[in-house]
């Protein structure tokens, strides 16, 4: 199973098993991971799972959708490495995806 590390706004990092399929999003609220609220459960429908992709995996985990982007107006403190955790579904090749998560969430 991929590992993928969530580096919360003090710095403080977890690294957690993630089942292929699931999102970032959804393997972030499994393991308690702080700072993921979710209010939407995965519809991309709010920003509450806005995460920083590391620089070194902004081509592995591609573009957000043009509806992923119009649900980043509505997050704080948007970056050009911005994306909803939600959308972003687990597969191999995201084994040492690194996530920061943002101090608050929109």
């Amino acid at each position: 199973m991929p590992k993928i590390t969530y580096i919360d706004h003090s710095g403080r990092s977890y690294t957690v098993e993630a089942e292929i399929d699931q999102t970032v999003m959804e393997t972030a609220i499994k393991h308690n991971i702080p700072g993921i609220v979710a209010e939407c459960g995965g519809a991309c429908s709010c920003a509450t799972c806005h995460v920083y992709v590391d620089e070194a995996w902004v081509e592995v985990t591609g573009e957000p959708s043009e509806m992923e982007e119009d649900m980043l107006d509505f997050a704080y403190d948007v970056r050009a490495t911005s994306r909803l955790s939600c959308q972003l579904r687990v597969k191999s090749a995201y084994d040492g995806l690194i996530v920061r998560i943002p101090e608050r969430q929109g």
